[in-house]
């Protein structure tokens, strides 16, 4: 069976981070494992605590995995510190991790900064290198491309900045009302677009998280970078359409709709 690790915080309502990723990597066919950078107290509504693990033991976790069960792919998700990033990247490096997936979580939806100055900038000089594929959303793009996003033209070319600085590719996810859910890869100086269906669904909560760790499993599968992306956006979907509605507020997606059957 192929293997995949998640390298994110805890979320323990279950919508979004680690538990969000294992659920994905089951759904699409391969075995989950974790290494948890914090743990947080949060629900659909929001979060009211977070508890960061220490350098020292993030490299323990990740110890264990490479050692025993080595990873076919490797996704990572919110990272808070710039300590816990140079844990990561050196580890990464030390075990010559493949299929890396980098779900740069520095900016939210709304365009708010999520991590310090000096963890953003650690994200981008430890980690974008090693990845097969970035996935940020407009805002993120927007800050690391450093230019604005207002249209698909902005799209391609924040992109392809990102792409030539960091040389990987750059999945560059739509909405945030620039297009119609539709996604762009930006590989080896060319671009293909991924045409979304916008699902009219309040409950959202976790779909980066998710769509990132299901190419990583379509990767870690062997399957290539285009089809792996087509294919999770396609799972994303689906997880979206099944109209999930748990909690108060933004509610996460079902994450099980491919497998399981539905209640009599």
């Amino acid at each position: 069976m192929k293997t995949a690790l998640t390298i994110a915080g805890s979320d323990c309502s279950g919508g979004a981070g680690i538990q969000a990723d294992i659920k994905t990597m089951t759904a699409n066919g391969v075995y989950a494992m974790s290494a948890i950078t914090a743990l947080t107290a949060q629900n659909t509504t929001g979060v009211t605590g977070i508890m960061e693990v220490t350098p020292e033991f993030l490299g323990q976790q990740l110890d264990s995995i490479f050692t025993d069960i080595y990873p076919d792919a490797v996704k990572i998700g919110m990272v808070s510190s710039a300590r816990l990033i140079e844990t990561i990247s050196e580890k990464l490096k030390f075990y010559n991790a493949r299929n890396v997936v980098v779900d740069p979580v520095m900016v939210s939806a709304s365009g708010s900064k999520l991590l310090q100055d000096d963890a953003v900038e650690t994200l981008k000089n430890c980690l974008f290198r090693l990845a097969v594929v970035l996935t940020p959303n407009i805002p993120e793009a927007s800050v690391l491309a450093g230019v604005s996003i207002a249209n698909e033209a902005d799209m391609i070319k924040a992109a392809e900045i990102i792409s030539n600085q960091y040389r990987c590719a750059v999945l560059l996810k739509g909405g945030h009302s620039v297009n119609d859910a539709n996604d762009l890869l930006y590989k080896d100086h060319k671009c293909r677009w991924f045409i979304g269906e916008r699902i009219y669904n309040k409950n959202t909560h976790g779909t980066g998280c998710t769509l990132s760790s299901a190419i990583a499993s379509n990767l870690a599968r062997g399957i290539d970078l285009e089809t792996s992306i087509q294919l999770a956006k396609e799972y994303v979907s689906g997880a979206l359409k099944a109209m999930l509605d748990l909690g108060k507020g933004n509610g996460p997606l079902n994450h099980m709709w491919n497998i399981c059957q539905e209640e009599k």
